[in-house]
């Protein structure tokens, strides 16, 4: 599995704890930045990871600002990319069994660091349930 990773200035240091954590279980991360707690533009990193995501070169994305809200709105507006802000697991699993989304956004100000990294454990572990669900997701991408 890789995950794409990105995140503007207030979301950079929760996004260098996902970070290490995934790569400590194996996980292969394509980071897209930011690199610093220097001011920076979210739609910029939002764009980054979407792209990646569409272009198969991650599987899923992960993007991380303030509240996850800006940066999640950006991604959103890539066709094909549902991107998801999600404040505790049980979010993370609904969204990936009934919404199939394929970035799952955080709010570094919002979220805690352990809550953030079961809820990234959460997301990767779900799956699409597809079923009753598949048609919904069709119906998005018109």
């Amino acid at each position: 599995m890789k995950i794409a990773l990105g995140a503007d200035h207030g979301g950079f240091g929760l996004k260098e704890i996902i970070k290490s954590h995934l790569e400590k279980k194996g996980i292969e991360v394509l980071d897209k930045g930011t690199y610093s707690t220097d001011s920076v533009d979210y739609p910029v990193y939002s764009k980054a990871v979407a792209q990646a995501v569409l272009n198969n070169e991650a599987d899923y994305g992960i993007l991380i600002c303030g509240t996850g809200i800006g940066i999640s709105i950006a991604a959103n507006r890539f066709k094909g990319i549902r991107a998801a802000l999600c404040s505790n697991s049980t979010m993370a699993k609904l969204t990936r069994q009934h919404n199939n989304a394929n970035i799952l956004a955080l709010g570094a100000r919002m979220t805690g660091d352990v809550l953030a990294l079961d809820i990234v454990d959460e997301f990767l572990n779900t799956s699409f349930e597809g079923g009753r669900h598949t048609h919904r997701i069709e119906a998005i991408e018109l």
